[in-house]
């Protein structure tokens, strides 16, 4: 026994030293791996970008800014005059309902209703924007009367941006820590004071940026407005219905498959603009989100919110 015990040791040790360099070698495939697709992902948005800001750039003019679209030439005010009034008032129409279903599901939605109403924001976020174009254009544009119309386009983003909304705001709340309530009710505060007056407070930045990242995804949107916004050469009017509106996806759609040098430039231009407004968007939210976590990790946060429930 005595001398087999260094043949024995020995073999432990080179099945330790084996066993280390099969992770070592592991280790250093799955960082490669990581490090390959960081470069393909980053490579292909650097592309995506110097091709849409090289282009766009040499597209832009006092025109462009300034003059509706006429045929396939002129400018796109009426495009971003109509972007900017679909996707704000589409926010605007998701805001009340997403926070509010986000609220129940964070506080209130401990009975059965709640996991269904999970499993239904999850599927919208999972249907096709062309559907939702189509029952916005089968309910609101026909059935209604509407027509292509900005109350149309506005309803079919707000459709789309009520999940995103509801389930960002919902991780928001439910990240507010457990003492602050509890020190709310203990002061007597009521279900809707301790909801409304102190976890959406401190929940404000992860809400915020689950808006703007909603708000991101309707400036992108073009096969829902195809069907309920339609397409103008001119600048709205002031009517929510029977009048339709430009937008800037649908330039890029329709005008870069036309064989005009001036067509190319607008859809250009306006693949330069939708990519600036989801760009500013997108680090809009990132500094919400760092604001939310800075704020988190402040000593005593949240007790300002307690305050005005037992002034002194």
């Amino acid at each position: 026994m005595a001398a087999t015990a260094p043949g024995a040791e020995a073999a432990l040790l080179h099945a330790d030293a084996g066993a280390g360099f099969r992770r070592r070698f592991l280790d250093y495939l799955g960082w490669g791996f990581c490090g390959l697709a960081f470069v393909l992902l980053g490579g292909a948005m650097v592309w995506i970008l110097t091709m849409v800001f090289l282009r766009g750039a040499h597209s832009i003019s006092w025109t462009v800014l300034t003059h509706v679209t006429q045929g396939v030439g002129g400018g796109l005010l009426n495009a971003i005059e109509g972007t900017f009034l679909l996707a704000v008032g589409g926010i605007l129409l998701a805001i009340p309902p997403g926070v509010a279903a986000a609220i129940y599901l964070a506080e209130f939605g401990t009975g059965k209703f709640a996991p269904v109403l999970r499993f239904l924001a999850d599927v919208l976020v999972g249907v096709p924007s062309i559907v939702v174009g189509y029952f916005c254009y089968v309910t609101l544009v026909t059935d209604l009367g509407w027509k292509f119309s900005l109350a149309a386009g506005a309803i079919a983003l707000a459709i789309i941006a009520v999940p995103y909304i509801c389930r960002t705001s919902e991780m928001a709340i439910r990240q507010v820590p457990r003492s602050m309530r509890e020190a709310a009710y203990g002061l007597g505060a009521t279900d809707s004071k301790v909801a409304l007056g102190i976890c959406l407070p401190i929940a404000m930045p992860g809400v915020l940026t689950g808006i703007l990242l909603a708000l991101a995804i309707a400036v992108g949107e073009t096969a829902p407005l195809i069907y309920t916004a339609g397409w103008s050469n001119y600048m709205w009017t002031g009517h929510f219905t029977n009048e339709p509106v430009g937008y800037l996806t649908y330039a890029i759609w329709a005008f870069i498959t036309e064989p005009f040098a001036s067509a190319h430039a607008l859809a250009y231009a306006a693949a330069l603009f939708v990519t600036m407004f989801v760009l500013i968007i997108s680090v809009l939210a990132r500094l919400a989100l760092d604001e939310n976590a800075g704020f988190r990790r402040r000593p005593g946060h949240g007790r300002d919110r307690i305050k005005f429930l037992h002034p002194r």
